[in-house]
């Protein structure tokens, strides 16, 4: 597996959670009580080590352990080892709010520290824990205290974990990354003698399934929240990843899409490519794009690979549309113009072992049916469908947009996707913000903003610019600057680079725009520039 496709498959999945054991309400907060003695006037690695064995807020504090700057911290399951951006407090602690819940929650706690608290998402079935040195190990050169948790279960591919253990299901639905949020903020008390004056959450798929949690259901934890391509349509998104996968297995004539799928995606560019305005393989809003896949359909008595058969066609029409369950849409269907890039469409849709499947028989096998026998040729939709949303729904899904009590707190989100995403559909995102903006009025301007990608994959990569740093247009929007409106994003010569902190040489950048505005060329210079194309 190239290392691309491992960071991807590192980096994406849904969190998926079921109702019932300590489910705290919305907006309910945690007791914080610390044992742990006021900061004292020692070294940064005296006051570190003496954290060890306290009990601070809902955590108690297994080890404390100070990292010097520029040491290699290990990353699970990725194939490179980022350094420290800066010296810091690493303390891991454990959280148990009943029995059976054991959450495991690290504060990052920088020598020189900016005031301002992280809190990271998690990835797949699990939490951010793992990945945790390389979302938040090149901040702390910025001064940023971090949180990360890894929601109640040790990382895993599947979701045995969940096998009869109501309390890790509800920890990693919503619970852990609420009380790892609690307990950072009492670390930083504990440990600097004052409290965060800022603090703030960021998170990709299910992190961004996470992010919209802690605004919808615990607004008081951060005052501004990145979600990325968020998974918040759980139910309906899981049961997605199945559909696919057996749309297309039991659609006579469709086994063969997969190796279409170019054929598919040059038929949409040709179509669609300039319509904003330029010719450069990228689609800016494939809304506009009214794609047919059957003026692809091969003549009768004909089949090829230059051709679709009808049910290859059928299969791309269902797609497009997304499923649906007694008329009602459930989840989006995927817009046209992603689907021929290498590890896109044919890493979550149309493979026999796509991401998306495995994922979905996790989701029914161990959290719906509670049944290890349960496999995806089981899978009907009406009925897997009514099961799952009748269970999780209220536990899982952060698709509620009624914003408001943390809009009075003053809270600032930014949303951002790709519009090439196989994963998540771009859709679910923009229903989730116009709702948002029906729920909170004229005062959804200065809390919420959306930006969507062009050519950008699942959370990164793609044919577009992938790489842009919304954390610093959050800070500045959050620390009274102005809604941020245009984002600059950019494609390297090495994307991988840019995960640790790093950067290759720029081929191409281009601004995302505040939704609904999008960017047009000007008709002079480089399209590669972002200076030759506007919002509007």
């Amino acid at each position: 597996m190239q290392r691309s496709r491992v960071l991807g498959v590192a980096l994406t999945g849904l969190a998926l959670a079921t109702a019932g054991g300590l489910a705290l309400r919305p907006g309910a907060a945690a007791q914080v009580r610390s044992t742990a003695a006021p900061p004292s006037p020692g070294s940064a690695e005296e006051r570190c080590a003496s954290l060890t064995g306290a009990r601070i807020g809902p955590g108690v504090v297994e080890r404390a352990e100070h990292v010097a700057k520029g040491t290699a911290l290990p990353v699970a399951g990725v194939p490179f080892k980022p350094a420290a951006g800066a010296g810091f407090c690493w303390v891991h602690a454990r959280i148990s709010p009943e029995p059976g819940s054991m959450i495991r929650a690290d504060a990052w706690l920088p020598d020189s520290w900016n005031g301002k608290l992280l809190g990271v998402g998690g990835a797949g079935l699990n939490g951010g824990l793992a990945l945790a040195p390389l979302t938040l190990g090149p901040l702390l050169a910025k001064g940023y205290a971090g949180a990360a948790t890894d929601v109640g279960h040790d990382s895993a591919a599947g979701a045995k974990w969940a096998y009869h253990a109501q309390p890790k299901v509800v920890d990693w639905g919503h619970r852990g990354e609420h009380l790892t949020a609690v307990f950072a903020k009492a670390a930083i008390r504990v440990f600097y003698g004052r409290p965060a004056q800022h603090a703030y959450f960021q998170g990709c798929s299910n992190g961004g399934r996470e992010a919209l949690m802690e605004a919808r259901r615990y607004p008081q934890d951060y005052d501004g929240i990145i979600a990325g391509a968020p998974a918040s349509y759980g139910v309906g998104q899981t049961t997605a990843f199945v559909w696919h996968h057996e749309l297309v297995a039991r659609t006579p004539g469709a086994s063969t899409l997969g190796s279409k799928l170019k054929l598919v995606q040059d038929a949409v560019l040709k179509q669609c490519d300039q319509l904003d305005g330029v010719a450069d393989g990228l689609i800016e809003n494939p809304q506009l794009c009214r794609f047919d896949p059957a003026k692809l359909q091969c003549k009768p008595g004909v089949s090829g690979s230059d051709c679709l058969d009808p049910g290859e066609v059928a299969v791309l029409r269902s797609i497009y549309q997304g499923p649906r369950v007694h008329g009602r849409q459930i989840s989006s269907g995927f817009p046209p113009g992603g689907e021929g890039v290498p590890g896109n469409w044919d890493a979550w849709i149309t493979s026999d072992k796509s991401i998306a499947a495995s994922l979905g028989q996790e989701f029914f096998r161990w959290i719906v049916y509670q049944d290890p026998s349960w496999t995806l040729s089981r899978f009907d939709l009406d009925k897997d469908y009514a099961a799952a949303s009748a269970r999780l729904e209220s536990t899982i899904d952060s698709k509620d947009p009624d914003l408001r009590a943390f809009a009075r707190r003053g809270g600032k989100l930014i949303i951002y996707h790709g519009w090439d995403d196989a994963a998540v559909p771009a859709g679910n995102s923009l229903n989730y913000y116009d709702g948002v903006r029906r729920a909170l009025g004229s005062a959804a301007a200065d809390h919420v903003r959306l930006f969507m990608a062009p050519g950008m994959m699942h959370c990164a990569g793609g044919p577009g610019p992938s790489s842009f740093d919304m954390l610093s247009e959050l800070d500045r929007w959050a620390t009274g600057g102005p809604p941020p409106e245009r984002v600059i994003a950019s494609r390297y010569d090495n994307p991988l680079a840019a995960l640790t902190g790093e950067h290759g040489k720029a081929l191409q950048t281009r601004p995302l725009c505040a939704w609904p505005k999008t960017a047009h060329y000007i008709g002079t210079g480089s399209t590669d520039a972002a200076e030759n194309f506007v919002c509007r």
